[in-house]
């Protein structure tokens, strides 16, 4: 590893602030380096800005802004004038990409052009971190695991295509513009407030078991193969790259211990310490699946110095608990109607 150098950050703007990895990131800032200011944008009918930032509310700035209306986005860069840009606001359900395809991937890539477009026109010069996604590789041929950023991209949702979509315009306005972007694809992690993510499905469902809310688990394709990250490790590495990684370059961040989905529901039920029966729900696989994803994560770490710091016991016990916490709430307060709680979840599914 070389002798790093950082780059001296003074102010961030995180786009998709309230979300669920906006969120981790900006509270990570919040401990961390609180002498940067720390700004973020959110949608004006957001329904995660309270919940998610309520920790740290005090410590960011925040801006409505739909990345639709370039208007709103010259307006907030006029006002921040950051020295840093997360690019964090998109629409992130692979399943759901099926679904509503023209929403996905109307959202996803002209929410990006207005963003790189406005920042062109403002004539500000930050530094731009596109958080892209190893979904971009598709169904990777076994030739080329662990993945590497030369791989060829082939996408195999909506979602996916939307997001090679975002990459590549990143980096066509790296080279004809030469605007200081940096590209990373993100494997799959462990994020407890997003709720469309397996992992957190299947969290939620062992916490209804375990309180009488339904009776058994419902799982889609549990053998797909994944690299699973904390989200406090992958926010911490989006960090790093903006201190570190070389503008025009893309990098893989992720894991490098592999697990199949099935796995991962075993090592749930196994910390919850309750016989739960699991059933296969065909509604839950996707059209089209990615099953094997393990990356090489060398150029990453050579120019960072980054290291994962939380093993996978670790994350899911953290993330049942978070799943106990708010079934619980949820159920405190009244918006878990039992007797379709299993339904919504049918929903989310890996």
């Amino acid at each position: 590893m070389k002798n790093l150098v950082s780059r001296n950050i003074q102010s961030v703007l995180i786009t998709g602030v309230s979300g669920s990895a906006g969120s981790y990131l900006a509270e990570y800032i919040v401990h961390n380096h609180p002498s940067v200011k720390l700004f973020g944008t959110s949608r004006w009918h957001s329904t995660t800005t309270t919940s998610n930032l309520s920790e740290i509310s005090d410590s960011i700035s925040m801006y409505e802004c739909d990345l639709s209306d370039m208007g709103s986005i010259i307006r907030v860069l006029a006002t921040v004038q950051p020295d840093v840009i997360f690019h964090l606001a998109s629409y992130a359900n692979v399943r759901t990409s099926f679904d509503t395809p023209v929403s996905v991937v109307e959202n996803n890539i002209m929410g990006t052009i207005n963003l790189l477009e406005a920042v062109r026109l403002s004539k500000v010069d930050p530094i731009i971190q596109i958080s892209s996604t190893s979904e971009v590789y598709g169904q990777v041929d076994q030739k080329h695991i662990p993945i590497d950023e030369d791989a060829p991209l082939l996408p195999a949702s909506p979602y996916a295509v939307s997001k090679v979509c975002q990459d590549l315009l990143a980096r066509s306005y790296f080279v004809s513009y030469g605007m200081r972007i940096i590209r990373t694809r993100m494997f799959a992690y462990l994020n407890p407030r997003r709720t469309d993510l397996f992992a957190t499905s299947f969290a939620r469902q062992v916490a209804r078991v375990e309180i009488g809310l339904q009776e058994q688990i419902e799982h889609g394709n549990l053998d797909s193969v994944r690299t699973l990250l904390d989200v406090r490790d992958a926010v911490r590495a989006y960090w790093k790259a903006v201190q570190y990684c070389t503008f025009g370059e893309t990098y893989n961040v992720g894991s490098t211990k592999t697990n199949t989905v099935g796995q991962v529901l075993e090592q749930l039920i196994e910390i919850s310490g309750k016989k739960i029966k699991t059933r296969l729900d065909e509604k839950l696989l996707r059209p089209a699946d990615v099953t094997l994803q393990v990356p090489n994560v060398e150029k990453f770490v050579t120019v960072t110095g980054w290291q994962p710091k939380y093993n996978l016991d670790n994350s899911l016990r953290v993330l049942l608990e978070f799943a106990r916490k708010e079934v619980k709430r949820e159920l405190a307060v009244g918006t878990i109607d039992i007797s379709t709680s299993l339904s919504s979840m049918n929903k989310i599914a890996p």
